[in-house]
């Protein structure tokens, strides 16, 4: 009988060339995928490439993302995105993403990402593919070297961790919640650059964009990827999206993780959930609502790959419908990506935040990778990014709170941290 294998086994395997592996095997994996921006792209890689008289192995399976240093906002940010549209020319690529959005959003909206698929990317939250059922992790410039010129990646075959979500999350309650409950509960490095694999009825209930969210945040846990096993809502969101090819041919039955095959699993109730507070400065310290209720916010900010995609956007204005904000309080919103921006345009849900006093700002990385857009030095921030590490945002003086969409438009709303629940209709 053959062993037990975890989804992330089945696809390291398939993409080694092996029937299966085992945790702690080393092995030499075929790249489906190379994902890299402007920041970890062409103005790293394209020096490296002329040194080595080397060429791009497959252009098809490269996709660029224009993300944080657009708009430009200055010369050195001007410098870096010429080049990379220059590199991007020269090279012919096909796939090239200039100031749609952020680059974990962008290739999944564009069909870049589907289930089964062994992909690395230049950025650390490279894991947000998992979502689709993918292997998907973050890689440094020099890792992406070899991938760019050989097609592979060597790698040791993680353990799969489990996080069994049962139950059904409450209103005011979202995917962000869950992850800076985790992050709080396990820490930074709490699962040790293994693979995450998000499980139970609770998961299964939450939209793609939330599953993004989940698989997303794996960086800040330590993982080196987060998955969910693709079902019937991975591929009627693929569908809608227009990725069709290969979709009939995927064997979907066979990417789940078969029964007894996590190596660790740890298991929650949705339905005890609560909204999470993440307090300066990391994403682990965990603190309660009710705690900082009298904590003033002069901003509140619905921005990056992990807290401004559709939903995010939506949960905003479920807060906010009909509404004003706090005097004295900005609200920035900065959608995930174009399409969304679109859509939320479409439904009337991007009226609703600026009819609130909401100020809209370009889908790109924004604030929350400190490139142009940043916070000034002692103003309180609660934001649906994710990462408030100290500087990052801002002066090291700058207080960043992180928060999910619903609690951040609640303490727009209210000038102070506040509950959604609270608020809510």
């Amino acid at each position: 009988m053959a062993e037990a294998s975890s989804l992330a086994q089945k696809i390291i395997a398939r993409a080694a060339g092996l029937a299966s592996v085992r945790v702690g095997e080393i092995v030499t994996c075929q790249v489906d995928l190379a994902m890299f921006h402007d920041s970890s792209g062409p103005r790293r890689l394209k020096p490296m490439l002329e040194e080595l008289g080397s060429q791009i192995w497959d252009k098809s399976k490269v996709v660029l993302v224009m993300d944080h240093y657009v708009p430009e906002r200055d010369d050195a940010a001007r410098s870096i995105v010429r080049l990379a549209r220059d590199w991007a020319l020269q090279q012919k690529l096909p796939h090239v993403y200039d100031s749609q959005g952020i680059c974990h959003i962008v290739v999944a909206q564009h069909g870049h990402v589907r289930p089964g698929m062994f992909c690395v990317g230049g950025d650390s939250h490279s894991p947000t593919g998992g979502a689709f059922g993918a292997y998907m992790f973050g890689i440094g410039s020099t890792e992406m070297l070899g991938v760019v010129v050989t097609g592979e990646l060597w790698l040791r075959v993680p353990q799969t961790i489990a996080m069994h979500w049962s139950g059904t999350l409450a209103s005011g309650v979202c995917a962000k919640d869950m992850m800076l409950f985790m992050i709080h509960r396990f820490g930074m490095n709490g699962a040790n650059y293994q693979a995450l694999e998000f499980t139970g009825s609770a998961v299964r209930a939450l939209s793609m964009p939330e599953r993004m969210t989940l698989c997303n945040m794996g960086a800040e846990m330590g993982a080196q990827a987060a998955l969910v096993a693709p079902d019937a809502v991975t591929r009627q969101w693929l569908e809608q999206t227009g990725t069709v090819q290969d979709l009939a041919a995927l064997d979907w039955a066979a990417l789940q993780s078969d029964h007894a095959s996590f190596d660790v699993q740890h298991d929650f109730d949705a339905s005890t959930l609560s909204p999470q507070l993440a307090a300066p400065h990391s994403p682990a310290h965990g603190v309660a609502i009710a705690d900082h209720a009298a904590t003033r916010i002069d901003i509140a900010y619905i921005g990056a790959c992990t807290g401004a995609k559709l939903d995010d956007l939506r949960f905003a204005a479920q807060v906010l419908q009909g509404r004003k904000l706090a005097a004295g309080v900005q609200l920035l919103v900065a959608p995930a990506s174009l399409r969304d921006k679109a859509q939320a345009e479409r439904e009337g849900t991007l009226q609703v935040l600026t009819d609130a006093g909401a100020t809209v700002l370009p889908s790109a990385c924004g604030a929350c990778a400190g490139y142009g857009d940043s916070f000034a030095g002692g103003q309180t921030v609660i934001s649906s990014t994710a990462r408030n590490f100290r500087g990052r945002m801002g002066p090291p003086d700058t207080q960043v709170f992180l928060a999910s969409a619903y609690t951040v438009a609640a303490s727009a709303l209210r000038g102070y941290i506040t509950d959604p629940r609270t608020v809510l209709p």
